[in-house]
């Protein structure tokens, strides 16, 4: 698969991003695996889609966290890139994830991740996952080590 990112190295991440994101054919194959989807982005803002199925749950019955978990960090990693210069990268350093609710399948839900702030070498951004009725299932706060791209 070829790396787009590489590709678009002198566009700013939020160009880079829409650019990746604007046909199924480029999107992560993680967003594909886990059928999730880029639908908003703007300069420190990203909202991410998705319907859990039963293919995602846990033993105990309910959407595994993991699933979660996953939406939170692209959407918090996606925030910070959106943000970035030409030329430079990042990559997740921690991720805080709060779990508020148990999430079941069928349940439209999305994503949203923000910045907090920027900086020359990290980037803290957080993330909401709610359900298209409002109820809020989870939350994270992230931080990026942003880097110059060797």
């Amino acid at each position: 698969m070829t790396n787009i990112f590489e590709k678009a190295a002198d566009l700013s991440g939020v160009e880079q991003l829409k650019l990746a994101f604007e046909g199924e054919e480029n999107a992560a194959p993680i967003a594909r695996t886990l059928d999730y989807r880029l639908t908003e982005i703007e300069e420190g803002r990203v909202v991410f889609e998705g319907t859990p199925t039963k293919a995602v749950y846990n033993p105990i019955g309910t959407v595994h966290g993991g699933w979660m978990a996953t939406l939170l960090d692209s959407a918090c990693a996606c925030a910070v890139h959106s943000m970035l210069k030409p030329g430079q990268v990042y990559t997740t350093l921690e991720i805080k994830t709060v779990f508020h609710r148990a999430l079941t399948e069928g349940v439209p839900v999305r994503c949203i991740g923000t910045i907090l702030q920027v900086g020359r070498k990290a980037g803290f951004s957080e993330a909401r996952l709610e359900g298209l009725d409002g109820k809020l299932y989870a939350t994270a706060t992230s931080t990026c080590l942003v880097m110059e791209r060797a």
